[in-house]
């Protein structure tokens, strides 16, 4: 049995849970393809601090809404009964109720959610002691896998295209993800 780390957003969720409120709320138009950096506030033009204050309004209703990534429900429902799953987010604590009724909503099954309010997943990835690690934020990809010597598995968006190492291995979905996880593990499909 391995203890996996799994980030939430973009990851489990859809990286375009976002799109639809930015779109809205800032009367924009964009698609994934626009968002080719990870800090928001840089692709839109949008100072920091508006950003901020109406993401933080908008955070719990975006999270709630947010649509689970194409093909994750299947797996992870797979991975539940042969391994641990322990889901790390830069979510701030106060909204670990509202995560775990999205997770009851989806009916996904999890051994740990840890709400860390912050984008360093390392300390608390090493506390819980993973052996893997599945992220969509290149430099967190990046950072826990030279860090903790682990394989992490980068889900591919046009928001991390920077180049990878060996040890962080891209992915275009969770069948991919799925598939490489079971190579890893030695078994054959």
């Amino acid at each position: 049995m391995k203890r996996f780390g799994i980030d939430i957003d973009g990851t489990v969720t859809s990286p375009e849970s976002l799109l639809p409120h930015i779109n809205e709320y800032f009367k924009l138009n964009l698609t994934l393809n626009d968002i080719t950096q990870y800090e928001l506030t840089e692709v839109l033009n949008i100072s920091p601090q508006v950003f901020g204050k109406w993401f933080k309004e908008a955070e719990p209703h975006i999270y709630k809404k947010s649509p689970i990534a194409s093909g994750a429900k299947l797996i992870l429902d797979d991975w539940k009964e042969q391994h641990e799953l322990y889901f790390i987010s830069a979510r701030p604590s106060e909204l670990l109720q509202l995560t775990k009724e999205w997770f009851d909503a989806q009916d996904l099954m999890y051994h740990h959610i840890e709400l860390i309010g912050s984008h360093n997943k390392i300390s608390t990835a090493k506390k819980y002691d993973v052996d893997i690690f599945f992220e969509d934020k290149h430099d967190n990809a990046v950072m826990i896998h030279e860090e903790l010597n682990i394989p992490v598995v980068l889900f591919n968006t046009p928001y991390n295209q920077n180049p990878i190492p060996e040890g962080v291995i891209r992915v275009n979905d969770w069948t991919e993800a799925n598939r490489w996880v079971q190579k890893w593990l030695g078994e054959v499909k």
